[in-house]
């Protein structure tokens, strides 16, 4: 596994202001990773890998342009989000099949704080149905399975979150 994938969030934000790797670099190998094992444990319902990949360049071109301490805490620093908040042009059904074909028109109050502190979604995850259950299995998108043992569950309501960021395709969520 890219040792990239072992670092905390914190670790990332403070190597990507001090220039020892790019945001580009860091959130290459999170969708390497991503697409390496979300298909076998369906933690990640939907991407914005394209996006991401074009605010990690202009992650970077910040850096190189302004002094490391006047960036936010996160700065490019990639991240999923839970399906249940809105993302802005991402499913937002939390599961349900009456809602399904719901896309967010705007980002949820904490993803708004997450990208002004400098981090980069590259996509939602699954949930229980109304996030109420315990464990990441809807009509929906399906069930989400255990990383590190299929025949068991995530957990829920946030067990996309917890999967994937278990698996390394995430540093945090």
């Amino acid at each position: 596994m890219d040792p990239l994938l072992t670092l905390s969030a914190t670790r990332l934000a403070r190597m990507i202001r001090t220039r020892e790797i790019s945001s580009r670099e860091v959130v290459d190998a999170h969708i390497r990773r991503l697409e390496e094992v979300n298909p076998r444990i369906n933690a990640v319902v939907a991407f914005r890998f394209d996006q991401a990949r074009r605010e990690a360049r202009e992650a970077d071109e910040r850096v190189a342009r302004e002094d490391a301490s006047a960036l936010p805490p996160l700065h490019g620093v990639p991240c999923t989000i839970k399906e249940a908040f809105p993302l802005e042009g991402m499913p937002n059904t939390s599961g349900l099949v009456s809602r399904e074909g719901w896309t967010a028109t705007g980002d949820a109050p904490a993803v708004s704080r997450l990208r002004n502190a400098g981090a980069i979604p590259l996509g939602v995850t699954n949930v229980s149905e109304l996030c109420m259950w315990m464990e990441s299995n809807n009509k929906v998108y399906g069930r989400t399975s255990n990383p590190y043992d299929h025949r068991r569950i995530a957990g829920g309501s946030s067990g996309g979150e917890g999967a994937i960021i278990g698996a390394g395709g995430s540093p945090f969520g």
